[in-house]
């Protein structure tokens, strides 16, 4: 899970991942920090996670938490991103399939929000994973750890770096499960729902045309 100032969401976050730790599915929680300055670490701590510090970037943080993970199968999570329902069963069905272990899950999207925008965004997003099968990180991703060595990992990418992963594990290899990864719309109802997800999706072609991931970074932030 790479943070960046995350406190006030990761009581949300967590606590669908307490009954998969009793029940040994999920074996570690590795934090990987960018340089908070709230109360991230204080709550990673008192959680048990393995705490990882370093540069702030999304795709150095996940590089730097998965080489922290000790577990055959990698799911990352972002700060903002609470599982929901039956995720349980759903993670643990992919897992027990064999042949699963040179593919990959995202789960399926949705808003803490249940406004028209939100709705709006939701039913595009939907649309996006079954044209395109371009699930982004706010939906988590799943792996085992032999398909992520396989790719070569993560990139050092201050954004699109899950753009970049799901690309290079291709649509053949990527599954849709059957439980959904509920994300903060706090930052849509703040910037507007059109506003933001134009500007997303312009960034996103902009990236698809080579644009530096640096240059769209500095524009995203």
């Amino acid at each position: 899970m790479p943070t960046l100032n995350a406190a006030p969401h990761l009581a949300r976050s967590l606590s669908p991942l307490v009954p998969a730790v009793a029940d040994g599915l999920v074996r570690e929680l590795v934090v990987s920090d960018g340089g908070s300055t709230d109360d991230t670490l204080a709550i990673a701590e008192e959680v048990g996670a393995r705490l990882v510090t370093g540069a702030r970037g999304r795709g150095a943080q996940l590089i730097a938490g998965a080489a922290a993970a000790r577990a055959p199968w990698l799911l990352f999570l972002h700060a903002d991103t609470a599982l929901e329902g039956l995720w349980i069963d759903a993670v643990s069905r992919f897992i027990a399939r064999p042949e699963n272990v040179l593919r990959a899950a995202a789960f399926r999207f949705a808003f803490d929000d249940a406004s028209v925008g939100a709705r709006l965004v939701t039913f595009w997003v939907g649309v996006r994973n079954r044209v395109f099968a371009l699930p982004y990180g706010d939906q988590g991703l799943l792996m085992s750890r032999a398909l992520y060595d396989a790719l070569g990992g993560y990139r050092a990418l201050p954004l699109m770096e899950d753009v970049d992963m799901v690309r290079r594990i291709g649509r053949a290899r990527l599954h849709l499960l059957d439980s959904r990864a509920v994300t903060s719309a706090e930052k849509y109802r703040r910037d507007g729902f059109a506003k933001r997800s134009s500007r997303n999706l312009l960034l996103l072609a902009r990236y698809y045309m080579g644009a530096d991931p640096a240059a769209l970074a500095a524009q995203y932030d």
